[in-house]
């Protein structure tokens, strides 16, 4: 049986690995960048949600898919060797009213089966947490709350989902999906038509769009951006624990955490943009002015911000209630949607994936599937030199000595971890290396200078490995090459000079 995956974002990511595991079914995981990860899935608060904000009787799905993603990052994180760190989470009270709300989150954390939470007070609160705002009331502990590395869970879920032999289509965007007697026959996509039986919709921000293909419509998405300030890694004071306010009704409120990387980091906003917006990634003085303002109140102090090294903002799938669309279909058969997973939807991704196959594929389709005897859960992560201990970064450079030439000053990256990125984007079947792809596999280009450095010297190791001039190498796919820029200002100043001359 033919499966597509429409979007190699985390939940499809995800679908695809849990599909990889059984016998006879042939999966294409289709993604329209020119690589996996490049949508919603990079830019958000990187936080594993304990399970205490979805009401069960409002949103059964979240709630429950929720604790059960939170339960499985744990084994998934270990088997595919993905950054991630378990800190626990605090819901804070700033003011006294403000308990009321906790302890409302306290009762759906009980529903929801969370272990662990509970309400404390000032005085243990600073001890949990000793740069929380000292004059806070209080907070709910959830201890079962995590972080991990968005970009790198979908990279590590696609390469595994790969090596067990799905088939990945980047670069591939579809336009059309071919229904005949009311079953779906396969998708048409700009690099032609791929055959498929069933059809699964994990398109994000463009989900409603792709339902749409398939006459299958009720529904919009609309882009809800987050807008986030990003410190120097040496910056400080900073949190140990996940830190925010105790929640609104659009959103989970403002976090001030330490990444997984060690860069304090603080947002999100939750600005509701029109549906044709989702493309509108950038930031504005309102929203960072707002992050700020709330983080401020959550922490005793802030580093200056003349630590900031990056903003940026980040847009969420939202879809007209607040609720997933994950549902499969009588008519057209086949064609299932993974549509409008809003958060906690990095949190949900693995069991989300699970319920797609138990629930949907061999419940509502009744699609017998059967499991590999060999199946391979494990993925090996890329080295990370400057994290190496002194033996086994000599052992690297004798045997490789591009291990032994720093590129990236900042995050002590070196040629050979830049060389191993680039291959192992080819090995699994990216056409076009771009800087970002080996931005988010190496963590170059994310520190102090954030690649004004860097950029370019590791811009020529791509040209050189991928045999392309230097002036057709991406930021980031088709439009962001380094000649554009360059062929924009030749031109101007050849009409300048054209100009002159009459």
């Amino acid at each position: 049986m033919k499966v597509v995956i429409v979007g190699a974002g985390i939940i499809g990511a995800s679908i695809a690995r849990v599909l990889s595991q059984y016998e006879g079914l042939e999966v294409h995981l289709l993604e329209k960048c020119p690589d996996v990860g490049m949508g919603v899935s990079k830019a958000n608060t990187a936080i594993i949600h304990p399970g205490h904000e979805d009401d069960p009787n409002k949103y059964p799905l979240r709630a429950k898919l929720c604790v059960r993603g939170n339960r499985l990052w744990h084994q998934w994180a270990k088997e595919l060797e993905i950054p991630v760190k378990w800190p626990g989470e605090l819901m804070v009270a700033i003011e006294e009213e403000d308990l009321k709300t906790a302890e409302h989150y306290l009762e759906l954390a009980q529903k929801n089966g969370v272990p662990g939470a509970r309400i404390i007070y000032r005085e243990e609160l600073s001890k949990i947490e000793p740069n929380v705002n000292p004059d806070a009331a209080g907070a709910l502990w959830a201890p079962t709350a995590g972080q991990i590395a968005p970009w790198e869970a979908v990279i590590a879920l696609v390469e595994n989902a790969v090596e067990n032999g799905v088939r990945l289509h980047t670069e591939t965007e579809v336009r059309g999906i071919r229904i005949e007697k009311g079953e779906v026959k396969g998708v048409e996509t700009n690099n032609g038509f791929i055959e498929a039986e069933i059809v699964i919709n994990a398109a994000g921000l463009y989900a409603d769009e792709i339902s749409k293909m398939a006459g299958v419509d009720g529904f919009s998405i609309h882009p809800r951006r987050g807008e986030y300030y990003v410190f120097d890694e040496d910056a400080g004071p900073k949190v140990t624990r996940i830190v925010h306010q105790t929640p609104t009704p659009i959103t989970k409120g403002v976090y001030v955490i330490t990444t997984v990387e060690g860069n304090l980091m603080i947002g999100p906003t939750a600005q509701d943009l029109p549906e044709e917006a989702k493309e509108d990634t950038s930031t504005t003085k309102e929203g960072l002015d707002f992050v700020w303002e709330w983080a401020q109140k959550l922490v005793r102090k802030l580093p200056p911000k003349s630590k900031v090294i990056k903003t940026f903002s980040g847009l969420r799938p939202e879809p007209p209630d607040g609720r997933w669309i994950i549902e499969a279909y009588d008519d057209p058969w086949g064609f299932v949607n993974v549509a409008g997973i809003r958060s906690p939807g990095l949190t949900s991704a693995p069991a989300i994936a699970v319920y797609v196959v138990n629930e949907l594929l061999n419940g509502r389709l009744d699609i017998k599937l059967t499991k590999k005897a060999k199946w391979n859960p494990y993925r090996k992560s890329m080295p990370r030199f400057a994290t190496l201990p002194k033996e086994k970064r000599q052992q690297f450079i004798k045997t490789n000595p591009a291990y032994g030439n720093v590129v990236c000053m900042c995050k002590e990256v070196t040629e050979g971890e830049i060389v191993e990125a680039i291959n192992r984007m080819k090995r699994i079947g990216i056409k076009t290396i771009t800087l970002d792809g080996v931005k988010f596999r190496t963590l170059s280009m994310f520190g102090t200078c954030q690649g004004s450095y860097c950029r370019i010297r590791i811009a020529r190791i791509v040209a050189r490995e991928t045999g392309i001039p230097l002036w057709k190498v991406s930021l980031k796919g088709k439009g962001t090459e380094y000649g554009i820029g360059d062929v924009k200002v030749l031109l101007r100043n050849s009409k300048e000079e054209k100009k002159n001359a009459e």
